[in-house]
């Protein structure tokens, strides 16, 4: 008697398949060999991955509220400061696709474990520092390092692999909402443990939530990667880096993201200390970047369900367009803390919904066996773009006393960014079949 096949996701259209589904189905059962999957609960999947993203991105996206306190304690400049969040992003995104591809291999569950120990390193050292050399090998190296395996390449490998195609960038876009919630959530609270314990206790206080990712990555614990549980690889390591860096719409992708990454972290730390600069009180930078993190909810959450019906690069390249409208409205508004809370409240529906359609036309084009890999090298592109929106913002406010040049900079790469987007193609990628 032939053996039965199984495969969990429901069956979808052969055009929206994710490529070698069709070939791996049929190479194993032209083996006569059965084949099933236990994936996780979807309801577990998803709170568990909300939650590592609630932590880990609302954590992360409170830093630039430590930037006046942290150099006005130490007498260091803007710039040592917006150093050490510089390599804090570039070593995300370098550790990002080795730690991508520990998690494609052995799942995400080590990898979330160790990552949320050196957490809680990075926050503690971060608070001890007392040289600019220190400060950027905890508050860089080792929180980059951590971020790297507790944010979005990590837990979307996780989803990738558990989710169907039919309501994967959906499934991606709960997980990015939540964490656009936990900034909501985390950053008024980073705001007062700052007023009410001084900036040290506050980050030893932050360390210690970052252990609260240890039992969440229990509930993201996959089975061994291999035949008997369904994952088939038809590729190895480099032969899927070759590919996909070979192919032009993964170059595309790439560029898209580093304007991400520039225009994001450049808001996200200097925004504070520009609003303060201009005269608004400290409760107004703390509000803004909660506004962007609420926005974010609803607009992270949209990009991922619209991504299920219509060309995820076209939502890409309206998402970088209306960045660049709102920041030129921003910029030619009197500011006051109205115009402040309109911005915040417009570039949140707009901040990571970059994420979700990204992940889902990679996983669409490439398949989910290196997805976690395949995303770390996007986002080393988005990382670098952190690298230089983060380091010029403090460089050119140190040299000319303003972040007008940076502002524009902005503008105009989420000019380019859009209409590199539009030649992007989700379509699987052809190749050969699989033997049997």
């Amino acid at each position: 008697m032939k053996p039965q096949f199984t495969f969990d996701p429901p069956p979808v259209s052969p055009s929206m398949q994710a490529p070698g589904d069709t070939q791996i189905r049929q190479a194993w059962e032209n083996r006569g060999m059965t084949v099933s999957r236990s994936p996780i609960p979807l309801v577990r999947l998803l709170l568990c991955s909300a939650l590592v993203v609630t932590v880990s991105m609302g954590v992360r996206h409170g830093f630039g509220l430590w930037l006046q306190p942290i150099t006005q304690a130490q007498n260091w400049s803007r710039e040592t400061f917006a150093m050490a969040m510089a390599i804090q992003n570039i070593t995300w995104g370098l550790v990002g696709i080795f730690s991508g591809m520990l998690a494609d291999r052995f799942g995400a569950f080590r990898v979330l474990i160790g990552c949320a120990i050196l957490y809680g390193l990075g926050l503690v050292g971060m608070a001890l520092a007392d040289t600019p050399l220190t400060f950027a090998l905890t508050c860089g190296v080792l929180i980059g390092m951590a971020q790297a395996g507790t944010t979005y390449p990590v837990v979307y490998g996780v989803i990738g692999r558990n989710v169907g195609l039919e309501r994967r960038s959906w499934a991606m876009g709960v997980a990015a909402a939540a964490g656009s919630f936990g900034q909501f959530l985390m950053v008024p609270v980073e705001g007062q443990l700052i007023l009410q314990l001084g900036w040290q206790q506050a980050l030893m206080v932050l360390g210690a939530c970052c252990l609260l990712i240890l039992p969440l990555a229990m509930g993201l614990r996959e089975p061994p990667m291999g035949p008997a549980n369904g994952v088939v690889r038809q590729q190895t390591i480099g032969q899927a880096i070759r590919e996909a860096f070979g192919y032009r719409s993964f170059q595309w992708l790439m560029a898209g993201y580093f304007v991400c990454g520039f225009q994001v972290v450049f808001i996200g730390v200097h925004m504070p200390s520009y609003l303060k600069d201009r005269g608004l009180s400290p409760e107004v930078a703390s509000y803004a970047l909660a506004l962007i993190g609420l926005f974010n909810v609803v607009g992270t959450y949209a990009a991922g369900a619209l991504g299920q019906r219509m060309s995820k690069p076209r939502i890409l390249s309206a998402i970088y367009l209306l960045r660049s409208v709102g920041i030129i409205l921003f910029l030619l508004a009197p500011l006051s803390p109205t115009s402040v809370y309109l911005f915040s409240a417009f570039m949140g529906m707009l901040w990571l919904s970059t994420v979700p359609p990204t992940s889902a036309v990679i996983a669409q084009i490439f398949g989910v066996a290196h997805l976690s890999m395949l995303a770390g090298f996007v986002f080393i592109s988005h990382q670098i773009g952190s690298f230089m929106g983060v380091w010029l913002g403090g460089l050119v406010y140190d040299r000319t006393g303003s972040y007008d040049v940076v502002w524009w900079c902005c503008i105009a790469l989420g000019v380019f960014a859009g209409l590199a987007n539009l030649p992007v193609r989700e379509a699987p990628i052809q190749r050969q079949p699989v033997a049997a």
